[in-house]
């Protein structure tokens, strides 16, 4: 099965955005045990840290790259942690958040009031912390020569609620294209990616057919796409990069009749429009201040001496700055209110 894999980084590596190894599927808990032989990173701590403790890490699966990341470096240099990272979908990381069962949920979107007015009421008390930024790509396969730019209208022509069981061939988005079964994969309702995209392309958010194949494992999307020469699906930028030979990327037009190609230059550029977008971990308030394993791996993940491994997954970096503000309003307690 094709997977994210996971990441042992050698800052030489990571500078050519390499260092990819051993696979690990994100839709399973990964149990991101320290790797041996592990190289340190600039914050490592000395070796023989005496932290000790358990943190879950739950939610986005377009956030797992680089939670896993993350866990695996902060674990080389504090082998007494034992951080868990699993990927039950934004919708269902918040789930699992707010009745306790994780301490970072990951997020591919801005948390929802109901979310927090959920958590609230279990007296759990959320801090939103930007980590990326996003390419979000739509990508079909290899064996695609028709389609390499598209508009978020024809987007939407194939992606709408009216297109279920109507929408069924490539050549009813545009006529120069062929005859031919148009076949979806997608994410599940759960993700964040599936609320971004569906607002975005179709207006509102939720707002999509339902005749497609759809999964809350991106590593299952890709290996759809990668299966059938008359299919489209979509995901965060980090599977496409980890399997670009495995399918190609559409460009989108901006707007302006501009095609561009999911990439961090675009991202950075603001080009890619309009499916850049940021990725998020929301801490639990009180797990930050009352458990010191917690507090420095929160610490760990907003450092920009480790933003390297950010850029390994494909994702974009935040600037130091948006880092150092990040790590300022967890540590200033800055929660998200329930109304």
């Amino acid at each position: 099965m094709v997977s994210v894999k996971r990441f042992a980084y050698s800052l030489s590596l990571v500078v050519l955005l390499g260092g990819l190894v051993a696979c690990g599927s994100p839709t399973d808990t990964a149990d991101t045990a320290p790797a041996e032989g592990g190289e340190e990173t600039a914050t490592d701590t000395e070796s023989g840290s005496e932290l000790e403790g358990t943190i879950t890490v739950d939610g986005s699966s377009t956030v797992f790259p680089i939670s896993e990341a993350m866990a695996e470096e902060f674990q080389i240099a504090n082998p007494g942690v034992r951080i868990t990272v699993g990927a039950s979908g934004t919708g269902g990381g918040f789930e699992k958040f707010c009745n306790g069962e994780s301490q970072v949920s990951n997020a591919s979107r801005g948390v929802k009031q109901e979310e927090i007015d959920n958590c609230a009421a279990n007296g759990i008390e959320m801090i939103e912390v930007p980590v990326a930024t996003d390419a979000l790509t739509v990508v079909v396969n290899n064996e695609n020569d028709w389609a390499a730019c598209m508009t978020t209208d024809q987007l939407s022509t194939i992606w709408s609620p009216e297109a279920e069981g109507t929408v069924s061939n490539w050549n009813q988005v545009d006529p120069s294209f062929p005859d031919a079964e148009l076949v979806l994969y997608g994410p599940g309702t759960d993700s964040g990616t599936f609320d971004y995209f569906t607002e975005v392309v179709n207006g509102e958010e939720g707002a999509s057919r339902g005749d497609y194949t759809a999964s809350e494992d991106d590593n299952v999307l890709v290996q759809g796409v990668e299966g059938d020469a008359n299919s489209m699906g979509y995901f965060g930028y980090a599977y496409y990069f980890e399997n670009q030979d495995r399918m190609q990327s559409l460009e989108i037009d901006d707007g302006s009749g501009n095609c561009v190609a999911p990439t961090q230059e675009a991202v950075l550029a603001g080009e890619y429009t309009p499916f850049s977008r940021p990725l998020f971990i929301y801490v639990s308030a009180s797990a930050y201040e009352e458990d010191p394993a917690v507090q420095a791996f929160v610490d760990f993940y907003l450092d920009p001496a480790n933003e390297d491994f950010v850029a390994a997954t494909g994702y974009v970096p935040l600037s130091s700055e948006k880092y150092d503000e990040s790590l300022a309003a967890v540590k200033g307690g800055e929660v998200k209110s329930a109304e």
